[in-house]
């Protein structure tokens, strides 16, 4: 029965609530899935691994939620905060170790004047390289100035679609808000990365189908997996922990149900697993986000324990991550690795039909 799951949804065939979780409850045809979503990858976004330099750029925020280190009330962490003139330094130095697109991250809050942040966003984009914002919820008049200085994606993780667990997580925020941001987003043009994480302290299978069904409704153009990892200066430093293999999956069914998405195989996938990053990018993953952070600073953005190359410098980040992209039979996209317009090969000679888009339904409660 699975692997007939599978083999439909290969061949672009929308699957139900109901054949997701299936998918995601039984182990028994994981091998069977993951090679599907690796042959789903090669035909609709091709072989280039896209490379995106992170910046980020203050570990400040304004939110509360109980999975992530840089919750407001962490008085551990050693807060910074770069000038717009370091921003736009990293960005210099991301274009000269040969990115094409840079992502600009940090808490959420208003740590930085909106003029500020697009004169940083106009510098960027005069460098040539394509501009990712990851900054969290903003009115939408805030959204459409970014978007005219320069941003050309916009990267902000629902986390999970089960509303009442979205607020028990996130305390004092509003799913209705979250979900008005990323249409706000769509809207205004940006290619929009979405995503969720993967064992959340009462999350369901069923949840997770919701989260994929979402993200196709939604029309993300990237999405995000990775598996929680507790870290122990927040009150979910005693859970259990996602699971790596489970994480695995949902972001080979993203693959298969989304098909030319862009995808990043993720560094928490590569903190739970030292070959995390390849084992992702051999399961439908196409996105690599190496952090071209430098300093100290790499290691104060501290979302999660463990989190891997903390110590590294940018440039050896890069020869790093290209000789295990190269490795596996794959290249480094030379472009600025935007959303391929469209099924992109699904060929002529393909044992596949051509993708159709699924039609799903939005989940706000």
């Amino acid at each position: 029965m699975l692997t007939g799951l599978i083999a439909r949804a290969e061949a672009g065939e929308a699957l139900e609530r109901d054949a997701l979780v299936a998918l995601l409850r039984d182990p028994s045809a994981d091998a069977a899935l993951l090679a599907a979503a690796d042959r789903v990858r090669a035909r609709c976004v091709g072989e280039a691994v896209h490379l995106r330099g992170l910046i980020e750029f203050t570990n400040r925020c304004a939110q509360n939620c109980l999975y992530c280190g840089l919750r407001r009330d962490n008085r551990t962490v050693e807060r910074y905060r770069l000038t717009p003139e370091q921003i736009v330094d990293l960005a210099t130095k991301a274009a000269s170790y040969g990115y094409r697109t840079v992502v600009l991250q940090s808490g959420e809050g208003n740590f930085y004047r909106r003029e500020e942040l697009c004169e940083v966003l106009r510098a960027v984009h005069a460098l040539g390289l394509a501009i990712t914002l990851s900054i969290g919820e903003k009115p939408r008049a805030e959204y459409e100035a970014y978007r005219a200085a320069g941003a050309d994606r916009y990267l902000m993780r629902i986390e999970t679609t089960d509303r009442w667990l979205y607020e028990h997580l996130s305390p004092g925020m509003s799913f209705e808000n979250r979900v008005r941001c990323l249409r706000d987003l769509k809207e205004l043009g940006y290619e929009l990365g979405t995503g969720c994480l993967v064992g959340l302290p009462h999350q369901s299978v069923e949840s997770l189908a919701d989260d994929l069904l979402f993200f196709g409704d939604i029309g993300a153009d990237m999405v995000g997996i990775g598996p929680f990892i507790p870290n122990p200066q927040t009150p979910l430093g005693d859970a259990e922990g996602g699971a790596f293999s489970l994480a695995l999956k949902m972001m080979a069914l993203a693959r298969l149900t989304l098909r030319n998405v862009n995808i990043p195989a993720t560094t928490a996938m590569e903190t739970l697993d030292p070959e995390g990053r390849v084992k992702a990018l051999q399961a439908g993953a196409n996105v690599v986000m190496p952090n071209v952070t430098e300093g100290e600073y790499r290691r104060l953005y501290a979302l999660y324990p463990g989190k891997i190359c903390v110590d590294d410098t940018p440039a050896k980040c890069r020869s790093c991550i290209t000789g295990k992209i190269e490795a596996i039979g794959r290249t480094i996209g030379t472009g600025q690795g935007f959303r391929v317009s469209g099924p992109r090969a699904e060929e002529p000679d393909s044992p596949a039909p051509a993708a159709k888009p699924p039609v799903f339904r939005i989940l706000t409660g």
